[in-house]
């Protein structure tokens, strides 16, 4: 069964125990300063001493800024456990992530044995998750796991540990615009595809193994389509052996995802800029038999809808037509290898050690003609 790669919404996030619907966090309250200095109509001081008192101003207005947005939340010293855990509970419902990370981590270290330091941890992950501190929230989940291996609980550590993997690479642009994900970095990706796989092979039968299990089919079909988009810009390249050996890799390793008719299709076009047209034929058939309504095949004949790109030309090279290419491009000091001259090396010095009587004749080649002898004829050489 396939499924299509883009399918997955990203809405639901799971808060501690249940399901919730994502929200968007409320803009805070900060404190900024909005006055600003004005000079008055007399008495206004003029040239390097008014330049100084306007930098000093200017200053004063950015520290005080500084103080204001940096203003630490203070927590009542005498709150107890039970009412540090329902001020974080407070904080959760109303979205004030950071203010409920705050409580939760006096709460975490003025209790660390009490009845709530644990469950403080879990939700600590949770809280640093929606305040978009996904580092945070993936060391907070890797430190619950480690402290903790045997909880009843820690399989959640685990789902939040893929999850922040997950939305690692989805900033705002990548939420409210339609990129491609499949040509991005996949270095997220695997690694939330891991730690997704670790949750389901060790907990199957989690609550949270269902969700783990469709977003690791997503992440499946995208880390397929990347290989393809690679295997395409090595078949414009020229570099056919790399784009048939990713198209390979892409049938054997992708199975059941979309991408494979493409992997085929790397493979067909691929084999046949290689002359290898046996393996070429072989692949065609299974593209047909499996995929009869892929691109590259149109009527019942394979044509591969990459072309080898070709080579783009620089804005001096466009206005000159390629005149000051060989002004603008240095000449090679090195035209040949290391190996090659050892090779010539070797080859003269047996040519020299030769006896004279059984050395092949030496043509000397003829000098070359200017273009002044060539319009002259030769009579002036």
């Amino acid at each position: 069964m396939t499924l299509n790669p883009f399918w997955f919404r990203l809405d639901a996030v799971v808060k501690y125990g249940f399901f919730v619907r994502r929200m968007r966090c409320p803009t805070t309250g900060s404190n900024y300063n909005r006055t600003a200095a004005r000079a008055t109509a007399r008495g206004r001081p003029s040239g390097c001493l008014y330049m100084s008192i306007k930098h000093l101003l200017l200053a004063s207005v950015l520290v005080l800024l500084a103080a204001c947005s940096n203003k630490a939340t203070v927590l009542d010293e005498s709150l107890s456990e039970s009412e540090l855990y329902a001020l974080a509970q407070k904080n959760l419902e109303a979205n004030s992530y950071s203010l409920a990370i705050d409580s939760l981590r006096a709460l975490e270290s003025r209790y660390p044995f009490g009845r709530y330091a644990e469950q403080a941890q879990l939700e600590l992950i949770y809280a640093y998750y929606q305040n978009h501190e996904l580092e945070a929230a993936k060391s907070s989940a890797d430190r619950f796991i480690r402290l903790h291996p045997q909880h009843p609980d820690v399989d959640y550590a685990y789902y939040m540990r893929g999850m922040t993997s997950f939305t690692r690479d989805r900033g705002i642009l990548e939420r409210f615009l339609p990129l491609d994900m499949t040509r991005r970095d996949p270095g997220a990706a695997r690694d939330s595809f891991n730690e997704f796989a670790q949750l389901v092979s060790r907990y199957p039968n989690s609550r949270y193994a269902p969700d783990a299990r469709l977003r690791m089919v997503y992440l499946r079909n995208l880390l397929a389509s990347y290989d393809a988009h690679v295997g395409h810009y090595y078949l414009k390249r020229g570099a056919y052996v790399a784009a048939t050996n990713r198209g390979r890799y892409i049938v054997e390793n992708f199975q059941q995802t979309p991408a494979v008719a493409d992997g085929l299709a790397l493979m067909v076009e691929g084999y046949r800029r290689l002359a290898m047209d046996d393996l070429a034929d072989n692949a065609l058939l299974t593209l047909q038999t499996n995929y009869p309504e892929h691109p590259s095949l149109k009527d019942g004949e394979f044509r591969h809808h990459v072309e080898p790109a070709q080579r783009d030309a620089g804005w001096i090279e466009s206005m000159t037509v390629g005149l000051l290419d060989k002004v603008l491009t240095p000449p090679s000091m090195n035209r040949e290898t290391q190996m090659e001259r050892e090779m010539e090396l070797q080859y003269q010095n047996a040519v020299a050690a030769l006896p004279r009587d059984i050395r092949a004749p030496q043509h000397e080649e003829a000098p070359k003609r200017s273009i002044w002898s060539r319009l002259t004829f030769g009579l002036f050489d």
